[in-house]
C-alpha cells in the first residue's frame, strides 16, 4: 500500500471562479525516499454536525434537517458535502496541492441548507481520500490510496459567507418547478411588474406578509 498521509491546512473562496467555489489546501506526505510520479486523486467531503454547538437562532434553522434539538441524539448524522478529484504532480516527500470543490447555493440541498443556518463558528469537514499513486524509483508501480486516509477541516462559516457574497451579493436563490415559474411569470406579466423581486413581495403583500413593494408601473413605463 502506499504510504499516504493528508492533512488540510487551510481553506479559501476562489474569487475568480466563475461560480461558487472553495479552494481547500491539502499537504501530502509520502514516506521515505521514494519519488511518487503522480497521484489521482478522488475526495468524499462530509459535513459533521454533531462536531461543534449551535445558538438557538441556528437549531431554528436547522430544524428542516434534524428536527427539533431534543431529537438531534438520532438525527444530527454526517451530511455528503460534495465529491471531487485532482491529478497531483510528482513530489518526493511532501508537497501541497489546491483542491478545487465548485459548491451550490440551492438550499434545497442539504449541505448548502445546512452552511446558511448557520451565522458564527466553524463548519466541521471531514476529507475522505482514495486514489491511485504511481511509484517507483526504476519504474511505474501502481498503487491504490488506501480507503483510510482522511483529514479534518474546520471551515470558519465567513469563508462559505464570503464565496456566496462574491456571486450572489445581498441575494438568496430559491428554485421552483416549471410550473411554478410559469404561473408566477403570468402573474408578473398581468401586474407589469419589473422584476421578479417585486412579483415576490407584491403576492407577499397581498398575503398580509413581508414589505410593500413599489406601485406596479404601466406597461409602457416598462418598454
Amino acid at each position: 500500500m502506499s504510504d499516504l498521509a493528508f492533512t488540510c491546512t487551510g481553506v479559501r473562496a476562489d474569487p475568480y471562479a466563475a461560480g461558487p467555489t472553495l479552494v481547500f489546501r491539502l499537504r501530502i506526505t509520502a514516506s521515505g525516499p521514494e519519488r511518487v510520479h503522480a497521484l489521482a486523486l478522488r475526495c468524499q467531503l462530509r459535513i459533521e454536525p454533531a462536531r461543534r454547538r449551535y445558538t438557538d437562532a441556528e437549531a431554528a434553522h436547522l430544524g428542516d434537517l434534524f428536527g427539533e434539538r431534543e431529537r438531534w441524539g438520532s438525527t444530527l448524522h454526517p451530511l455528503q458535502f460534495a465529491q471531487v478529484s485532482v491529478v497531483v504532480n510528482g513530489f518526493t516527500g511532501e508537497t501541497e496541492v489546491d483542491l478545487p470543490v465548485p459548491c451550490t447555493y440551492d438550499t434545497d440541498i442539504a449541505s448548502a441548507k445546512y452552511f446558511a443556518a448557520l451565522d458564527t463558528g466553524e463548519i466541521p469537514l471531514l476529507l475522505l481520500f482514495s486514489g491511485t499513486a504511481f511509484r517507483g524509483a526504476g519504474g511505474f508501480r501502481v498503487q491504490p490510496v488506501p480507503w483510510d486516509r482522511e483529514a479534518v477541516c474546520r471551515m470558519p462559516v465567513t469563508v462559505w459567507r464570503e464565496m456566496i457574497e462574491q456571486h450572489f451579493p445581498g441575494c438568496g436563490w430559491l428554485r421552483l418547478s416549471r410550473t411554478a415559474m410559469d404561473a408566477l411569470g403570468a402573474y408578473r406579466s398581468r401586474r407589469a411588474l419589473p422584476s421578479w423581486e417585486e412579483t415576490v413581495l407584491t403576492l407577499l403583500s397581498e398575503a398580509g406578509q413581508g414589505a410593500h413593494p413599489l406601485p406596479a408601473r404601466p406597461r409602457e413605463a416598462l418598454s
